[in-house]
């Protein structure tokens, strides 16, 4: 497994609307395996791969090749490129500053981190607030609140304001680590879903679907991305690739789990956003099945995925959602099962391959 690629994509810094650094990694990884790429105007990538007959003669593979392209139906894949992060807001006389979050954070788990601030040059900091040993009594037993944390970079007002503005955005910073069977780092939300993404158009051999492999932006904002890629391509039918709450921890019943590490991708059927096509459901089930990939199903009552973006694209798109177990999600210790990250690229490829196969232009009578 390319573990480095995965660490690669984490590391690199991109919050909703600044997604380039990531961008950069998934154009040069899709290039080679597709027929076309483009960026469209919301920095989203589109990369297109036509229907690949299966090999015969030569002559009989050009004529294939153009009977099922011409029929070919569409299936958009979608990972979202942007991670959680912070937005500078007030820079103080000390030089300290103050900033506010995108995405979706518990604010407690911003104690205490090291941050890079993205300006005209990246400048590391941590995020500091008041230390326990000057808490009150009640300080020290309520959640912490956004306004008490701020930024130090560690330099002079006068120097900050060489490189940094108010609006500039703020990354987290934590490496990538291999523990046990688990890999964990920042951000596997959702670069372990456009790794997905990418490694299983990577193993694609004959398919009969046109693959567009989105790779999206501002999902962390409102899924913003995926709704103008999916207008646009306008696709028979779509899987968005995402993480979801592997809630196997002590502490926790076994109904609160929603997905277990190490039991397999989990195939999605519903979140707070989106309700997933049966037929995607059972198609997915079916290729899992078919070649005994481990999978687990996904109902999630919180929450939400580009899922959602395709789904409402043009009428209705059968659209459904393969998801990466994941503990600790929105924090800076996010972690995967190398075994689940294995099993989802699999069903993604083996769906890819049977997609022409699922019945999405009728629905069951009532």
């Amino acid at each position: 497994m390319n573990w480095k690629l995965l660490a690669e994509l984490c590391g690199a810094g991109g919050c909703p609307g600044r997604e380039e650094r990531v961008r950069a990694i998934v154009v040069r990884e899709l290039r080679p395996l597709v027929d076309r790429i483009d960026v469209d105007r919301m920095g989203n990538v589109i990369a297109t791969r036509e229907p690949r007959a299966a090999k015969s003669t030569r002559k009989k593979q050009t004529r294939r090749k153009r009977d099922v392209a011409a029929a070919a139906r569409s299936l958009m894949l979608c990972a979202h490129m942007d991670e959680i992060g912070f937005m500078v807001t007030h820079i103080d006389d000390a030089g300290f500053l103050r900033f506010t979050v995108l995405g979706g954070f518990d604010v407690k788990t911003i104690t205490s981190q090291r941050v890079i601030v993205h300006g005209r040059r990246d400048l590391p900091g941590v995020i500091g607030t008041k230390p326990v040993h000057l808490l009150s009594d009640e300080e020290k037993t309520r959640l912490p609140r956004l306004e008490t944390y701020f930024i130090d970079l560690g330099l002079p007002k006068e120097e900050i304001v060489k490189w940094i503005d108010i609006g500039d955005l703020v990354t987290r910073e934590r490496d990538f680590v291999e523990i046990g069977n688990m890999v964990s780092t920042k951000s596997l939300d959702d670069r372990v879903g456009v790794f997905v993404m990418i490694e299983a158009v990577r193993r694609l051999k004959s398919h009969a679907v046109r693959v567009h492999a989105v790779a999206s932006t501002q999902e962390e904002v409102g899924i913003r991305g995926a709704e103008v890629a999916s207008r646009a391509l306008q696709p028979d039918m779509g899987i968005a690739l995402d993480v979801t709450l592997a809630n196997d921890v002590p502490g926790t019943v076994p109904q609160e789990a929603v997905t277990r590490l190490g039991d397999g991708a989990a195939i999605k059927v519903m979140d707070q956003s989106v309700v997933c096509d049966y037929r995607i459901v059972e198609g997915l089930k079916t290729s899992a099945r078919k070649r005994k990939i481990p999978h687990q199903i996904e109902v999630l009552s919180r929450g939400g995925t580009d899922t959602a973006a395709i789904q409402r694209a043009g009428g209705g798109v059968p659209a459904g959602c393969i998801s990466v177990p994941t503990r600790y999600i929105h924090s800076v210790t996010e972690m995967c099962h190398q075994r689940d990250v294995e099993a989802c690229i699999r069903l993604l490829a083996a769906f890819i391959e049977d997609a022409h196969e699922v019945p999405i232009d009728s629905h069951r009578a009532p």
